[in-house]
């Protein structure tokens, strides 16, 4: 990396629910992998656009998830 900036990874995915009070996917083999990002700006926009693309799914959830934090948990500031 040319520059001095820490890459900040995150994971945006999403599926549809089981139940709206848990977090259990009806079919794990249908997840929606949307990509990884390299910060969370850019993920943020990515998790909003696809949320928005999916609003009368009900059940139709998308996450973040903070990668960084699971493969250098140490650095968890």
């Amino acid at each position: 990396m040319e520059n001095d900036e820490k890459q900040l990874l995150h994971l945006v995915f999403g599926g549809e629910l089981e139940d709206l009070s848990g977090v259990s996917f009806r079919d794990l083999e249908d997840l929606d992998i949307v990509g990884i990002f390299p910060n969370y700006e850019t993920a943020h926009a990515a998790w909003r656009a696809k949320a928005q693309k999916t609003v009368d799914n009900a059940h139709m959830r998308y996450f973040i998830v903070h990668m960084h934090k699971l493969l250098s948990p140490e650095d968890d500031a």
